[in-house]
């Protein structure tokens, strides 16, 4: 199945050089210097797959590029970028990016990490522990019984258990959700719980969903 990818860079040579690479690797990728065109583009096209971007743009910042796409679509986006200190990083990834590429690095491995993100996107079947999640039909099964979940409260749950034993902060959480970005964490904190109370874990000594002081939860698989 062919794979459509929009890259965001505004470094003619090297956004060249990556659309050529990719499509040794069955990947369609459509480049774009202009960010508020490459916006434009996915606001009238919803075909694509996942979106490589980067921070360094012209008229706009790739932070502020990254919430546009974000309030357009959820979408995956790898950042690329040679802003590769932790502070940036951290930013990344609270804002909710799938991966982050501190430039200059391998094209092969940009290759390897848009297959593994490409197919976890696309695995609708989930089977971990006592639990079976069906994504396509936003179904959650415990030990073959099924719980009934929101559809926020599912959307957190499959985000926790695809990044099982990872501390996730509470922007992580947010941003991987369809709640407005304003949320406040408490609102995630309401949600973990009644996630909890559903599937039997007890917050005082929680069997799946564990705190983790200052950040946030992680998922224990």
């Amino acid at each position: 199945m062919n794979k459509h990818v929009l890259l965001i860079e505004d470094d003619v040579q090297m956004s060249d050089f990556i659309v050529e690479y990719l499509q040794d690797y069955g990947f369609t990728c459509h480049a774009f210097y202009n960010p508020k065109d490459a916006l434009e583009q996915l606001q009238q096209n919803s075909s694509y797959d996942i979106v490589i971007l980067d921070l360094m743009l012209p008229l706009m910042d790739g932070f502020d590029v990254f919430k546009k796409i974000k309030s357009i679509c959820d979408i995956p986006i790898i950042i690329s970028s040679a802003r590769g200190d932790i502070g940036n990083k951290i930013l990344g990834f609270e804002l909710g990016a799938d991966d982050y590429l501190a430039k200059p690095y391998e094209p092969r491995e940009l290759v390897l990490r848009l297959e593994h993100i490409l197919k976890k996107q696309y695995t609708t079947q989930i089977s971990i522990g006592d639990f079976v999640i069906d994504k396509q039909n936003r179904q959650l099964l415990l030990d073959n019984y099924p719980i009934d979940l929101t559809k926020i409260e599912f959307e957190i749950f499959v985000f926790l258990v695809e990044n099982a034993n990872k501390n996730l902060s509470r922007e992580q959480i947010l941003h991987a959700t369809s709640l407005d970005f304003n949320t406040k964490n408490r609102t995630i904190d309401m949600h973990i719980s009644n996630i909890r109370h559903k599937i039997g874990d007890d917050s005082k000594d929680p069997h799946y969903i564990k705190s983790v002081w200052g950040i946030g939860y992680k998922f224990v698989g």
